[in-house]
C-alpha cells in the first residue's frame, strides 16, 4: 500500500488508552486528563477488524501504545490475536515498564516480538521528579524480568532533557555495553506539557559528541536489518554488546522515508503524528461497514498521508495540538 508520495505504508501504531500510570512533565498535566468513556475507546474485536483490513493492504507491523497499553486489562489476549492475522509480522509494544514484572511472562506467551521502555534516567530521585510517580524499582525490576525471559528485540527510549537528565547520558548509553539492546535518544518534541513545563531539549549532535567523549567513535550500522523498525539512526561503540539510536525528528526531518500511520484509541486513524488529517473508522465500523469497503475506505485515507509534520510551523491550522498520550505515543 502506497500513499500518494510514493512512501509504503507497512506499519501501524495503536493507542489502546489515553490512561497512564505515571504523569511524566513532558507529557501529561499533573492532575492527569479527563478520561474517555469506556464506550468510546475501540474493542479488541474493532482493532483487529481495522489491523485485518491493514494487513490485507499490506500492513507488516503493529505497535501496541497509550497513554501506558498495559493498564489495558487482556492486553496479552489481543498480542496473541494479532499475531494470528496473515501478513502481520511483528506485534510490538512501548510502555513506561511499571507492569512488566506481572504482566511479562504473558507477553511472552502471547508472542511480543518487540519491546520499547521509556527510561529517562537511573536515578530514582529524577525518576520521580520526571514522573512524579516513585516507581522506578519497578521500571527496574520490568526490564529485568524480559531480560531473564529471553526478550531480544528491547529498546530503551530516552529523552535527553538539559539540567535534568542530560548528566546521565553516558550511564544511559552503557546499557548497550551491558546488554545486548538498543539505547535510543529521542529528541524533545513540541507536544504536551513539555514547553509550559520549562524543559529544554538535548540536540541529538551533543548527544553523540557527550557519548563519543565517553566511549569513542560512533560507528553508523550502515545496513538496516529489518526495514520495519522504524527512524532511528543506529550506532555501534567499541565494546558494546548492543547499540545506540538517535531520533532527531525537528533537526533531521525524516518524514520522507514515514511508512507508519496511527490509530487512537477512539478509533480515529492518524496519518501524521502532528496533523489532524484522518478518518473516523469508530463510526465507520459502528455504522456497519463491509470488510471491503473498510479496505476501500483505508487505500484512499492512507493515500492521503501528508508529505511532512508540521513541528516549525505553529501556525498552520493542520497541526494537531493534542498531547502525545491522546494521539498515541
Amino acid at each position: 500500500m502506497q500513499d500518494q508520495y510514493e512512501r509504503k505504508i507497512e506499519y501501524v501504531r495503536i493507542s489502546l488508552t489515553d490512561r497512564c500510570n505515571l504523569r511524566c512533565r513532558y507529557c501529561m498535566p499533573e492532575l492527569g486528563v479527563e478520561k474517555m468513556r469506556h464506550e468510546d475507546i475501540l474493542t479488541f474485536t474493532e482493532i483487529l477488524r481495522i489491523v485485518q483490513g491493514m494487513a490485507a493492504l499490506g500492513v507488516k507491523k503493529v505497535r501496541l501504545t497509550g497513554g501506558e497499553p498495559l493498564v489495558r486489562r487482556d492486553i496479552a489476549e489481543l498480542i496473541f490475536a494479532l499475531r494470528q492475522i496473515p501478513g502481520i509480522e511483528q506485534v510490538a509494544l512501548t510502555t513506561n515498564g511499571v507492569l512488566l514484572s506481572e504482566l511479562g511472562e504473558d507477553l511472552m506467551r502471547a508472542g511480543l516480538t518487540g519491546l520499547n521502555i521509556s527510561l529517562d534516567t537511573l536515578r530514582a530521585e529524577t525518576f520521580t521528579e520526571i514522573t512524579r510517580r516513585p516507581l522506578f524499582t519497578q521500571v527496574q525490576a520490568g526490564a529485568a524480568k524480559m531480560l531473564s525471559l529471553g526478550m531480544e528485540n528491547i529498546k530503551f527510549n530516552c529523552v535527553p532533557i538539559y539540567e535534568v537528565n542530560d548528566g546521565e547520558i553516558p550511564a544511559l548509553a552503557a546499557l548497550a555495553k551491558a546488554y545486548p539492546v538498543k539505547v535510543r535518544f529521542i529528541e524533545l518534541m513540541p507536544i504536551g506539557c513539555a514547553y509550559a513545563s520549562g524543559y529544554r531539549g538535548v540536540l541529538m549532535a551533543d548527544v553523540q559528541r557527550r557519548l563519543e567523549k565517553a566511549y569513542g567513535r560512533l560507528r553508523p550500522v550502515r545496513n538496516k536489518q529489518d526495514a520495519l523498525q522504524g527512524p532511528a539512526e543506529y550506532y555501534r561503540l567499541a565494546g558494546f554488546a548492543g547499540q545506540v539510536g538517535f531520533i532527531d525528528a525537528m533537526e533531521h526531518k525524516f518524514c520522507a522515508d514515514c511508512n507508519r500511520v496511527r490509530l487512537t484509541a477512539e478509533g480515529f486513524l492518524k496519518l501524521c503524528l502532528n496533523q489532524k488529517n484522518g478518518l473516523d473508522l469508530r463510526a465507520l465500523l459502528r455504522q456497519g461497514i463491509s470488510d471491503d469497503n473498510l479496505k476501500l475506505a483505508l487505500r484512499q485515507a492512507i493515500f492521503r498521508k501528508p508529505a511532512e509534520h508540521l513541528f516549525k510551523d505553529s501556525q498552520n491550522t493542520a497541526r494537531d495540538s493534542r498531547a502525545m498520550y491522546q494521539v498515541g505515543g
